[in-house]
């Protein structure tokens, strides 16, 4: 990592703004698509796979008017699913004329790579979640087995593409592809977290272009709504909640190089039905809610600081992680779809 401070010429007199002015970076909100929005400080030092015990049950009764000799048996199978972590390392070094260059600029060396190395980290962290570090073994929520996988279908013009797209069409659809995880989990009745991610260009076009016409969806006080609000206002009236997120790495990821978007129910509520329970098996605890997780062995990166020669220091920053784990794939959509 090197620092580059060239001289300046400047006019005198002037005034120089004490901000300064970084390049930002898009904060993409894949996380939002895992189980609490943020990788869950599970692993140990040095773990390198992740298991989780399953059950899964068959029951079987008989009846009749009378007790019959022979009854038959619940049948309860476990088995294990795991998936491997991942070290993410990376360094800074610098030295003495380091520091004094971007102090000369007043900014903190130290700060400035150790934000640096989280960043890089961080990136890394959102493509494991996303691809994972080993595509063809179904690592990363784009490559899970068992989701659900569709392209965008025509609509009543014949338009394929978002941005050609009927709004109101493609509203309907969304909360079609969201009725049905709902369906596909056991969840009708009961509120849930959803959380959509998609490339910004799709976002932008949902969000501010996308007007749904009046025929179609009609607020209060008469108008119209945006395909994005007429979806938050179906889920508000159902009690779901829901979170739109930007990530444009997912630009071309789709079936025949469209765009992706990624529909997800992170986690899941236990469907229960008073005291009489079809589903009493899920009251065995402890049970998992999560949907789609990912785990690491610390908050945030450790760094480890060793001296250099000739004065220089070298700053190792390292962390592990899963790739993103879809360990319920009938909760996640994978929408492609041209822009």
């Amino acid at each position: 990592m090197a620092n580059i401070v060239p001289a300046q010429i400047r006019v005198s007199p002037h005034y120089m703004v004490p901000e300064l002015l970084l390049q930002y970076q898009q904060a993409s909100g894949a996380f939002d698509l895992i189980a609490t929005g943020d990788p869950l400080v599970r692993l140990g030092e040095g773990d390198l796979a992740v298991y989780i015990k399953r059950l899964d049950v068959r029951t079987e009764v008989q009846t009749s008017q009378f007790a019959a000799n022979q009854l038959p048996s619940c049948t309860v199978v476990y088995n294990e699913i795991s998936t491997p972590t991942y070290l993410i390392r990376t360094r800074a070094e610098y030295d003495h004329h380091d520091t004094a260059a971007l102090g000369r600029v007043g900014a903190s060396t130290v700060e400035a790579h150790r934000l640096a190395m989280r960043q890089g980290t961080f990136q890394q962290q959102r493509n494991l979640l996303l691809y994972g570090a080993n595509p063809l073994n179904g690592e990363g929520l784009l490559n899970t087995n068992g989701a659900t996988a569709i392209n965008l279908p025509a609509d009543p013009n014949g338009n394929t593409t978002i941005s050609t797209y009927d709004n109101g069409a493609l509203a309907f659809f969304l909360l079609q592809q969201i009725g049905q995880i709902k369906v596909r989990t056991m969840q009708i009745g009961m509120p849930a977290r959803f959380s959509i991610t998609m490339p910004q260009r799709i976002l932008e076009t949902i969000s501010y272009q996308g007007i749904v016409q009046l025929t179609q969806f009609q607020r209060e006080g008469a108008g119209s709504k945006s395909v994005r609000g007429l979806v938050d206002d179906v889920l508000d009236w159902n009690e779901d909640e829901i979170t739109w997120g930007a990530d444009d790495t997912l630009i071309g990821k789709g079936a025949g190089g469209t765009d992706m978007i990624v529909i997800s129910m992170p986690e899941v509520k236990k469907p229960k039905s008073g005291r009489i329970n079809t589903n009493e098996f899920a009251e065995l605890t402890p049970g998992l809610q999560a949907c789609a997780l990912q785990l690491v062995d610390r908050a945030a990166p450790t760094e480890i600081t060793a001296p250099l020669a000739a004065g220089a220091v070298d700053v190792v920053s390292e962390l592990r992680s899963t790739s993103g784990w879809a360990v319920r794939p009938e909760a996640l959509t994978l929408l492609s779809a041209g822009y």
